[in-house]
């Protein structure tokens, strides 16, 4: 039977996923410290399931205009055999989505199994901010990627395996080192998140046992924090980061790497 959650573990878990699921400072090392710090049971495979199909909720009704045209497209193309702009760049997600699908199928379990350290958490959360610093001096102006660069943002995502990396960090330091402008790399970036949340509850729910009994009053509550929290963050996020940048964001994963290297 999955566990019988308390309120603040509900809270806290659904908060985490929602708000670190699209800000680029790694859900995977947040996680680590209700871990360290309390004597939580371990939630369950539902409830991570749930939440991160809050998450999937948020960001679908946040780009609810871009999935509409995408659809209005492919009605076009089915009619008139017209390819335009829409279809383009649900191309480009298509293609940048292949990486890791690909590493996840052959690598997911390994990666989980030999680098969910506290270490290795810390480490990438450092490394990776550094890395998502230096790719937000370098900046562009272009509004969506080529096919390579959508290739090379899907590659960077596929790293994002690594605990402690944020695919949302990762790929929005690509889409900035490969000349996208801050608003059109988180755009870019979240629209990504749609394929790989569907596929991480896919694969979580084929883990899952089938006839497990399930606390559904836990469940509904974390899938409506998770999912408000995250369309709350998405809509902030974008405008901070065209005003202010990744710097704040720089500081606080080195921070959290620091203080996770002091709990290993």
């Amino acid at each position: 039977m999955e566990p019988s959650l308390s309120l603040p573990q509900i809270v806290v878990l659904a908060l985490i996923q929602g708000i670190t699921e699209f800000l680029p400072v790694s859900s995977s090392a947040h996680l680590i410290l209700p871990a360290a710090l309390t004597d939580w049971p371990d939630q369950g495979i539902a409830f991570d399931v749930v939440v991160h199909l809050g998450t999937l909720v948020a960001v679908t009704a946040y780009f609810r205009r871009d999935l509409m045209g995408f659809a209005r497209s492919g009605v076009s193309l089915a009619v008139h055999r017209r390819w335009d702009d829409n279809l383009d760049l649900l191309a480009k997600v298509g293609v940048a989505t292949l990486p890791i699908v690909i590493v996840g199928f052959f690598f997911k379990t390994p990666i989980e199994s030999h680098l969910r350290s506290t270490t290795v958490i810390a480490a990438a959360t450092i490394a990776f901010g550094i890395a998502l610093w230096l790719a937000d001096r370098h900046r562009g102006e272009r509004i969506t990627p080529s096919y390579l660069q959508a290739t090379l943002i899907g590659l960077a995502q596929a790293v994002a395996l690594v605990p402690g990396t944020s695919r949302s960090g990762i790929t929005i330091a690509a889409a900035l080192a490969l000349g996208l402008a801050r608003p059109a790399a988180a755009r870019f970036s979240f629209l990504l998140a749609i394929p790989a949340i569907v596929g991480a509850a896919i694969y979580t729910v084929v883990d899952a046992s089938p006839d497990t009994p399930l606390p559904w009053i836990d469940l509904g509550l974390g899938f409506a924090l998770a999912g408000a929290s995250a369309f709350a963050c998405i809509t902030v996020f974008i405008r901070f980061v065209e005003r202010v940048g990744m710097t704040p964001f720089v500081i606080y994963r080195v921070a959290l790497g620091v203080a996770l290297l002091a709990l290993a």
